[in-house]
């Protein structure tokens, strides 16, 4: 088998059927399997994938064992030569693995592998590339300054060799994964992407950012940012610098002072979500003539369906875009989204044959779903 991609999931049951279907569309003509590791949701998670994938092999969780521990629980039942570690709040492109595949070969030290991601509103995701948290980095990051927290070294839609890729997508060999023993367990959530990273550089892999291929990451779905995600994750930076950083005690203590004050100081990121203005237009794109649900918004006067070349032709503002993934493709989608990104527009998401819409206005706050 070539490849294995592995989902945790936990109380995200809509996000995660329109990630699977994604999922599903890039897996076409791959030797292939999809292993989703629910962490106890006691939601409609479970359900859902048993009325609408059951070829999918899942592995249901009697308690939340967070994110290493659930994530090496799936590897450990996973076939593929490759594996992708995958958050349920992503959406990926029919081209995604394909265009991976084509990336790696020849490289015969590859770590792990990332794409650049974009949130729900169409903008690029930093994250998607960092470098290491050392001492100077720690330092800058405190005083509100990320430069070297990211690997701005290489341009967003650059590919090329990084020091650090995020969890939400992380693609390696399965065998080196193992030999790695996977995800560190003492982490429970934030920093074992960082942590990976930093091992498989150790070990002579380089990591690796593939910026030609977009992925879309809600983010704020999973992970709120507030006071908790500040404790976790400066917690966590606190846990990779005891374990690789041991060999100098005073610079060790100075940043173990320095993450604590990250923690104290921490001010929760205001949104820059921009409210959309009561009479905006809603389009519901689909390439097929009359194909909108109009009862998704009987309330609303204005339901427009349009082509995806007519609404990226239109340069659209101030509006409400619903794409139907019934009949069109995920990358184009993504496409659309930059496109029409920081026009006061709203993007949603429509799974095939459903009856919600999904997407997220801030990557700092809960996404949004909307059933009918």
């Amino acid at each position: 088998m070539k490849l294995s991609v592995i989902v945790l999931n936990y109380k995200v049951p809509y996000f995660l059927q329109l990630c699977l279907e994604s999922v599903t569309r890039a897996l076409v003509n791959i030797d292939s399997e999809i292993i989703v590791v629910d962490n106890n949701s006691q939601d409609s998670s479970i359900f859902m994938l048993n009325e609408n994938f059951p070829e999918i092999k899942l592995i249901a969780n009697t308690q939340n064992v967070g994110f290493a521990k659930g994530n090496n629980q799936g590897v450990a039942n996973a076939k593929g030569e490759y594996i992708c570690i995958l958050n349920p709040d992503v959406v990926i492109p029919e081209n995604c693995f394909t265009k991976i595949f084509e990336y790696i070969e020849g490289i015969s030290n590859l770590g792990a592998l990332g794409t650049r991601l974009i949130d729900g509103t169409g903008n690029y995701l930093p994250e998607s590339k960092r470098n290491f948290p050392t001492l100077k980095v720690s330092l800058k990051k405190l005083l509100g300054d990320n430069a070297t927290y990211y690997a701005n070294q290489l341009a967003q839609d650059e590919n090329g060799p990084v020091p650090v890729l995020v969890g939400a997508l992380m693609f390696l060999k399965r065998s080196v994964y193992v030999d790695l023993q996977g995800f560190d367990e003492d982490y429970f959530m934030y920093g074992e992407d960082i942590d990976l990273s930093y091992r498989l550089t150790q070990q002579g892999y380089s990591n690796y950012y593939l910026g030609s291929v977009k992925a879309l990451h809600f983010k704020g779905e999973s992970s709120l940012k507030d006071k908790v995600y500040a404790r976790r994750f400066y917690g966590a930076m606190q846990i990779f610098n005891r374990k690789h950083h041991k060999s100098n005690a005073a610079t060790n203590w100075l940043i173990q002072t320095t993450l604590k004050l990250m923690i104290l100081t921490h001010k929760t990121p205001q949104s820059k979500k921009k409210l959309i203005p009561l009479n905006s237009v809603k389009f519901w794109v689909t390439d097929t003539i009359n194909s909108a649900d109009d009862s998704l918004f009987l309330s609303e006067k204005e339901l427009k369906t349009i082509s995806l070349e007519k609404l990226n032709a239109s340069r659209v503002t101030d509006s409400l875009i619903v794409y139907d993934l019934n009949d069109l493709n995920i990358e184009a989608i993504l496409e659309s989204i930059c496109l029409l990104k920081n026009n006061q527009n709203r993007f949603r998401i429509r799974p095939s044959n459903c009856n919600f819409i999904a997407g997220s206005d801030s990557s700092l706050e809960l996404g949004e779903i909307i059933s009918w």
